[in-house]
């Protein structure tokens, strides 16, 4: 007989949660290293679950992959450490038990910057290292990302015939995080080859019950449910799980109901919750009829509504000229409102708030532009990664798009350290690659969990890019991964060089996504010698630095000096692109002013060149 033989007509219980027992014991480390320095306390919690009435037991291996070890300096270990996490397994077992080779997913809430590339290359080496020691089967558990369990699920299906078990993690019961409903995610995996299909993880019974009550019995496969012990409580930084166990008496036969054949336990389960589902299922045979409710489920059918031209939009039809002008870092708006006025009098087409640079809290650029819109000006605001985790970003997302503000430049943010407040934590759930792909889920009307959103926003995201490294086309490179995560168009660090605005031009040829070139004013020497000697990633030329320090001592020539420069600048720039970014240094709007009035007249110019 077989695991997939043993579910045709019975139900099996598995194993519940290896970390849960550790941490309790003291353990606050690697858990999968464990299996090389402690196998003994391994071997002994895989022990208490089949004493407790598990028949299916998993390898301690769940983060036992490449990219999870290089956290703690283990990646060379990995075949070592599933090997002996099979071998564990066996010795506790003794035939009692099936014993599933374990791979935990890697994308997560918490996002890495791994390719799905990279993560199908340590999956494979991980893959190998288990079926090497000949286990009874596969568990592909906690995915979010079903492109991901998808993506592994075919690598496995395609190296072995042994069962394959694929778990799948919800934020919300019933709908996978790329807002696919939880029986059609069911149901593609499989069509892949999945021999058990279920979820695990983030909720408990109840939840776990309400998600497989959407879920017919698949044609093929069996049903799967590894839940929570319960939704976790918070006390003093630590996670609770603290249902009794004999709760999991009732929910096991819950369970059964909704079709699932092979039961067991995630995060917060023990031995105890094991043997209750053990004792409520033992002769009961499982279900072999379901009805399933039409489900009502809101779609967004609202289209968002958007009025004006995209910023992108207008990059195709004319000289685009976007202004950053930065919130003050106190409340006294007069002075601001006046440059923004002046701008828009001279003709820009969007304003740009940044959020929070250099970790320096300003006035929220939400507030300013909606004050901005007020004055018939488009903003554009920055969105960073630092300061918001993943509920505060959705939510100002949400309030953004409320207020009518749909241009955004997503960013990973500088670090709290170099701010005012260095003893800030700095959140970082998301970096940038990801917060674009997210904010443009929104833009299908899915929220970051998968929920419906009852509306689609109408976001236009910008990406932010640096030419100044001495590798431009591996910089290059990072900008086509934001475009492929939905980047609609580019705004570039400030360029000091016009040999770099051709350079730049050259690299990019092949992207069809406006690039705005950066452009920042030097209002002095000690400006450009600071920017020159103390900015990474920024050289100015000598040429330019000598210029600036034979007018140092006059303040009214260091100006025209500084507008000059950056004439030449905009010279070059209009050579090979047609969208600027002018970025206002210190608040001297009074020069940006003139630049945008230049801008103007050079372009009308070359028009009437044009006509000619």
């Amino acid at each position: 007989m077989g695991l997939l033989e043993d579910l045709k007509d019975d139900i099996l219980i598995a194993d519940g949660a290896m970390g849960t027992i550790l941490y309790s014991h003291g353990v606050d480390q690697c858990f999968e290293e464990l299996n090389l320095s402690y196998p003994e306390q391994i071997k002994h919690v895989h022990e208490a679950y089949i004493h407790a009435g598990a028949k299916v037991i998993q390898t301690n291996t769940y983060g036992a992959n490449y990219i999870k070890l290089a956290r703690y300096g283990l990646e060379e270990q990995v075949k070592k450490i599933n090997q002996r996490a099979v071998q564990i397994a066996k010795e506790a077992s003794r035939g009692r038990a099936y014993v599933l080779g374990n791979i935990g997913g890697i994308r997560g809430s918490r996002v890495l910057n791994e390719t799905l590339s990279e993560i199908k290359r340590s999956f494979r080496e991980q893959l190998y290292s288990l079926l090497m020691e000949d286990i009874d089967g596969l568990i592909l558990e906690t995915y979010y990302d079903l492109e991901e369990l998808k993506a592994v699920l075919t690598i496995a299906r395609e190296e072995t015939d042994l069962p394959i078990v694929t778990n799948v993690s919800m934020h919300e019961p019933g709908v996978l995080e790329n807002g696919t409903t939880l029986a059609e995610g069911l149901k593609q995996l499989e069509e892949l080859g999945a021999d058990i299909v279920g979820v695990n993880c983030r909720l408990g019974p109840a939840q776990i019950e309400r998600a497989l009550s959407t879920v017919p019995l698949p044609k093929r496969a069996y049903l799967a449910a590894y839940p929570n012990a319960s939704l976790p409580a918070y006390r003093d930084g630590v996670l609770y799980y603290e249902n009794e166990p004999s709760y999991f008496k009732t929910a096991a036969e819950h369970l059964r109901q909704q079709g699932a054949r092979l039961i067991g336990g995630c995060c917060g389960t023990t031995p105890e919750h094991i043997r209750a589902m053990a004792e409520a299922l033992k002769g009961k045979k499982p279900i072999t009829e379901k009805v399933v409710p039409i489900q009502e489920r809101i779609k967004a059918v609202k289209e968002p509504e958007r009025k004006e031209k995209t910023i992108p939009e207008l990059a195709k039809e004319k000289t685009t000229i976007i202004v950053e002008l930065d919130a003050p870092k106190h409340l006294d708006l007069t002075d601001y409102l006046k440059g923004a006025r002046a701008l828009k009098e001279a003709g820009v087409d969007a304003i740009t708030l940044a959020d929070n640079s250099l970790a320096t809290p300003r006035i929220s650029n939400m507030a300013v532009a909606t004050l901005l819109q007020k004055e018939g000006i488009r903003p554009l605001v920055h969105l960073t990664c630092r300061d918001r985790n993943l509920i505060g970003l959705q939510s100002h997302l949400m309030g953004l798009h409320t207020l009518g503000i749909h241009e955004i430049l997503a960013i990973t943010g500088d670090p709290t350290k170099i701010g005012d407040f260095p003893g800030a934590t700095s959140v970082f759930d998301v970096n940038s690659f990801k917060l674009i792909e997210l904010i443009k889920k929104g833009n299908k009307g899915i929220s970051f969990s998968g929920q419906s959103l009852r509306e689609k926003t109408a976001f236009s995201v910008a990406a932010a890019f640096n030419p100044n490294v001495a590798n431009l086309k591996k910089a290059v490179q990072r900008m086509e991964r934001k475009i492929e995560s939905g980047a609609d168009y580019i705004l570039t660090q400030p360029i000091y060089s016009a040999e770099k605005f051709k350079a730049l031009k050259e690299a990019t040829r092949h992207i069809d996504v406006p690039i705005f070139v950066g452009i920042m004013p030097l209002t002095s020497s000690r400006n450009a010698e600071f920017l020159h000697h103390e900015v990474p990633g920024i050289s100015i030329a000598d040429e330019v630095r000598d210029r600036l320090k034979k007018v140092a001592d006059n303040r009214e020539k260091s100006t025209e000096e500084s507008i000059k420069i950056s004439k030449e600048l905009i010279d070059a720039a209009l050579e090979h692109f047609n969208t600027l970014y002018l970025i206002t240094p210190f608040m001297r709007y009074d020069i940006i002013v003139e630049l945008v009035k230049y801008i103007h007249e050079k372009t009308s110019e070359k028009a009437d060149q044009a006509i000619i």
